[in-house]
């Protein structure tokens, strides 16, 4: 018995060591590195056009980052271009609130703008999702359509981090856009 408890003690003995030592981590540190981000904040894009129009723009809070989303009425075709900057090109004056903005453009080959946005008409051009008291997110505005694409404006806490990818749906042949923009470095 006593053999037991000395190995038990031994043991113990080794694990706070290791834990002072930073060979162990503590649950604490694990959930912290669960948000580590390697996206950096360069220009993301993907080329082509959609004739496909804008179908909805939501958005959502995540625990490591905000996330916009972009639905388009049938295929993407890899065409948009996500990046900061100091003035996003619209046809309303403005800049979108935030320490700083990204601009996303969703690249179209339509003949007419207004063909891009044929299903979707937001009340508001310059509040298109509720994000007050997001942790991340200040502002997201429809900016401008024109014969190169749909224009929208990002205003975030901070210049982050942030990714863009293409996921299939809702619906068949559909896509939409997604831009994730994390809520530290």
């Amino acid at each position: 018995m006593r053999t037991l408890v000395r190995t038990g003690m031994a043991g113990l003995a080794i694990l706070v060591m290791s834990a002072a030592l930073g060979l162990v981590s503590p649950a604490g540190a694990r959930a912290e590195n669960a948000c580590e981000v390697h996206w950096g904040s360069l220009p993301k894009g993907g080329y082509g056009a959609s004739s496909a129009p804008i179908a909805d723009v939501r958005g959502g809070e995540h625990a490591c980052f905000d996330r916009l989303v972009i639905d388009v009425g049938g295929a993407l075709t890899g065409g948009y271009d996500v990046r900061y900057v100091d003035e996003v090109a619209a046809a309303e004056p403005g800049r979108p609130r935030g320490g700083a903005v990204l601009q996303v453009l969703v690249r179209t080959d339509v003949e007419s703008p207004d063909d891009t946005l044929a299903a979707y008409r937001p009340a508001d051009r310059r509040e298109l999702v509720d994000v007050s008291g997001w942790r991340t997110f200040r502002q997201v505005a429809l900016s401008s359509t024109s014969e190169g694409g749909t224009r929208f404006g990002l205003g975030v806490r901070a210049r982050l981090p942030f990714r863009v990818f293409v996921l299939p749906g809702p619906g068949a042949g559909n896509q939409r856009l997604v831009v994730h923009v994390a809520h530290r470095w």
